[in-house]
């Protein structure tokens, strides 16, 4: 009889990561880089105002609150179709954001894009490494203190049911946290000096509910009881020591949360007035 590793279908607690959170001063600015620029799409349903703007990547989202710009320590990795397009779009809004934090390079493997105020997101061509993805965000990198990736990965194994691994890399030692089948949560050591908390977040959902919250409020770590499906917490903390190791607020959801999975709209960034073709404005996994 053949035999199988059953363990590598294993997904943990943490069923997705839906969204990243940063305050921004300008959305006309925040519309060049998110929409324009990195090739998003503004959510037509939902934070359509002034006062906040969601952006879809795929069944991910940005989500870009008006107020003093917040920067997340760390970066975002993020899948698109095509990175040539990508350079061409972000050269094309580059003289818009001139004097800003903006920029963008063409890496190994990869396009190094910053956004006005300085969050960075780091943009890959669909590869075996990002599962099925085509388009959506496939991890978040923090940077932590040196030491602290094995206490982080307790905390994500012991207190959120989530698989952890630490590994020694080339960039440095990192814990790496499973996201359901195809995301990952980072937290990679460095010696660099590493900026104050300023309160951005992500949101997550998780299948048990209630069993995290138990071991969070045990230990004091619950930061607020938002409503039925939702609470926050901000500090991890090692789970044998209680010491805090780092701080990112999450925005803990239950499966049954009613946005779960909540369907996405997605333009394709390709369509233009001058080459418009029937059919093609919607965003299409794996289309050219």
């Amino acid at each position: 009889m053949k035999t199988f590793d059953r363990k590598a279908q294993d997904v943990g607690n943490i069923v997705a990561l839906e969204h990243v959170n940063v305050w921004i001063a300008d959305q006309g600015l925040c519309t060049l880089f998110y929409v324009a620029g990195l090739g998003g799409t503004r959510d037509p349903y939902l934070m359509v105002s002034t006062e906040n703007m969601w952006v879809n990547f795929g069944q991910e989202q940005f989500h870009l609150i008006t107020n003093k710009p917040q920067v997340l320590r760390g970066h975002t990795g993020l899948v698109v179709p095509d990175l040539d397009a990508l350079l061409a779009r972000l050269e094309a809004v580059k003289p818009k954001l001139a004097g800003s934090a903006f920029a963008f390079s063409m890496e190994d493997k990869h396009v190094a894009a910053t956004c006005p105020w300085g969050n960075r997101i780091r943009c890959y061509a669909p590869a075996p490494q990002f599962g099925d993805i085509t388009l959506g965000v496939a991890y978040v990198e923090f940077t932590v203190a040196p030491g602290t990736a094995p206490g982080i990965a307790r905390f994500y194994q012991q207190i959120m049911g989530a698989p952890a691994t630490v590994l020694a890399e080339a960039a440095g030692t990192a814990a790496h946290v499973r996201v359901g089948s195809r995301q990952e949560l980072i937290f990679r050591e460095t010696t660099d000096s590493i900026p104050a908390f300023d309160g951005h977040h992500i949101a997550v959902y998780i299948a048990d509910f209630s069993g995290p919250h138990k071991k969070l409020q045990e230990r004091g770590l619950i930061s607020e009881e938002s409503n039925d499906y939702q609470y926050r917490f901000v500090t991890i903390a090692d789970p044998d020591s209680g010491q805090p190791l780092f701080e990112i607020e999450h925005e803990v959801r239950s499966f049954t949360h009613p946005m779960f999975m909540r369907p996405m709209v997605n333009r394709n960034p390709g369509q233009r007035q001058a080459t418009w073709q029937r059919g093609r404005d919607a965003f299409v996994p794996g289309m050219v």
